[in-house]
């Protein structure tokens, strides 16, 4: 029986396969270089292959401090961005008002803006109250673009959601906390736990916002834009990397996993 899809060319799978090397090959020369015995420059080839950064990336309090940092930060920025997304969310997909389209705007709007443009405005708001920079001034901003990852995800599903569901559970004499544990939860708790782990990703490699709000503290990312300055050790910046590359990788592929089979959702189309 002759298949309906017709074979992709050689030009074409060449095409896609120089895509594809463009896009991973910088990130696989980070792993080549995080086992160089050349300290100092990044030859190639490599003159050598070695371990031992990995012990000496492991002894480095400094690397400790920052992942430590960066670790609170993007948990803590996630915790808040499930809790205004979802209620954002719930809101905007469930209720009618005057100006709803613009709040879902608003929204949306600090993801869409560069990241310059809301490190900049963080700093003067931060600046003007006197606020003083921490480990908090980092999470306000990086919650700012967390919310809308959530927010986007949270949204698609409360829309697919058929709101016959919510209708009946209150007929059946379920309270409003009843009907969201029982009913709402359930159809909306892998969007909920996708966009949280992408909004983990986004925070935990975060630069351009971190920059500006940081004061004198370094997440993972700024530590490893300091180290890449001085000439020494540099292969343990490229072990760090490898640690950010497969921290931010592993929330993503969950995500993908669990939303890739969300066709179909309790109620929806009735």
């Amino acid at each position: 029986m002759r298949s309906d899809r017709s074979s992709a060319g050689w030009p074409l799978k060449l095409a896609a396969a120089g895509g594809l090397l463009f896009l991973h090959l910088p990130i696989l020369l980070i792993f080549v270089y995080a086992f160089t015995t050349e300290e100092k420059s990044f030859q190639w080839p490599p003159p050598g292959f070695t371990t031992k950064w990995f012990a000496v990336t492991w002894n480095r309090p400094d690397v400790w401090e920052a992942l430590t940092l960066s670790v609170k930060v993007a948990s803590i920025a996630t915790a808040v961005a499930l809790l205004l997304g979802t209620l954002a969310a719930a809101a905007v997909s469930r209720t009618k008002f005057f100006g709803r389209e613009v709040i879902s705007l608003l929204v949306i709007l600090p993801i869409a803006l560069p990241g310059i443009i809301t490190g900049i405005a963080l700093r003067s708001a931060f600046s003007l109250a006197e606020i003083p920079f921490s480990m908090w001034t980092i999470i306000l901003g990086h919650a700012t673009f967390c919310v809308v990852v959530v927010y986007n995800n949270a949204v698609a599903r409360f829309r697919r959601t058929s709101g016959s569901l919510i209708e009946a559970s209150m007929d059946l004499g379920a309270d409003g906390f009843q009907t969201f544990r029982y009913v709402v939860l359930p159809n909306i708790a892998t969007a909920l736990l996708a966009g949280g782990m992408l909004a983990f990703a986004l925070s935990f490699d975060e630069v351009i916002v971190t920059t500006f709000t940081a004061g004198q503290q370094s997440t993972l990312p700024i530590w490893m834009l300091e180290e890449l300055i001085r000439p020494r050790q540099r292969p343990v910046t490229n072990v760090v990397a490898m640690l950010v590359v497969i921290v931010t990788l592993l929330p993503i592929l969950a995500a993908y996993y669990l939303t890739r089979d969300t066709d179909q959702i309790s109620g929806s189309g009735k």
